[in-house]
């Protein structure tokens, strides 16, 4: 498993998809990143993989040949908090949202970078050890997000935040890494998911972006996935 400075520990790895070459391709690019990996190409297979001791994480198609991927999220979420990347052909942006809000932490349309899926790999590890260990204090280069104390501070001066702009922030601090889509945003800090309310969502997120210097044309700490959600930047 990999630890908090980032130094790979031999993290298991389980990857479902019923495709032999993009199995083949995966398998020998993690390997060579020293992952340890199991495949399965059957939803059955993978959430009986997904159930063993020692995995650390699953990369999941949606498209498998025996049940629907976004079935076996919902099952595995229903006893297990394993990280899971979606890596799927599905690119529209209904299929990312009902991915991410059932509980997947990431969502990588194929064809894609093998770098970029290394880079979400390592966050999505790093925020189960993050998890584990309930840290308080998230900090980012010049940001400070102190949880138990509700106090922010950039380059180390408090940022005055109202009570939604501070629901926001913290709950991406929760997640650092992990796309929030807008329905969990709006169900954390609003209490509901009124679709009508995400343009609420939207204005104070704009706010947030004021206060913390963080222009969303170059973000430093708030990155935008356009029709889906926020996520926090990580090193």
């Amino acid at each position: 498993m990999s630890n908090p400075s980032g130094t790979n520990l031999r993290a298991t790895l389980l990857i479902v998809d019923d495709e032999p070459a993009i199995r083949r391709f995966l398998r020998t690019s993690l390997a060579a990143q020293d992952y340890a990996v199991i495949e399965a190409e059957t939803g059955a297979q993978g959430l009986a993989a997904a159930r063993r001791p020692g995995v650390d994480l699953m990369i999941l198609d949606l498209g498998l040949p025996d049940r629907d991927g976004l079935d076996i999220i919902a099952d595995l979420r229903m006893s297990s908090a394993l990280p899971i990347i979606v890596l799927s052909s599905r690119g529209e942006e209904a299929s990312k949202v009902e991915a991410l809000d059932l509980g997947a932490d990431d969502y990588i349309v194929k064809p894609f970078s093998i770098e970029e899926l290394l880079a979400r790999i390592r966050v999505a590890l790093r925020h189960r050890l993050q998890t584990q260990g309930a840290s308080e204090v998230f900090t980012l280069g010049p940001l400070t997000i102190d949880l138990f104390h509700r106090r922010v501070l950039l380059e180390g001066a408090e940022v005055k935040l109202s009570p939604k702009e501070w629901g926001i922030l913290a709950e991406l601090a929760k997640h650092p890494g992990r796309v929030l889509t807008h329905k969990h945003l709006l169900k954390a800090v609003w209490g509901h998911e009124d679709g009508a309310d995400v343009q609420y969502l939207r204005v104070y997120v704009r706010q947030l972006r004021q206060k913390l210097h963080d222009p969303a044309d170059q973000p430093r700490f708030l990155l935008t996935e356009a029709g889906v959600g926020y996520r926090l930047a990580v090193t």
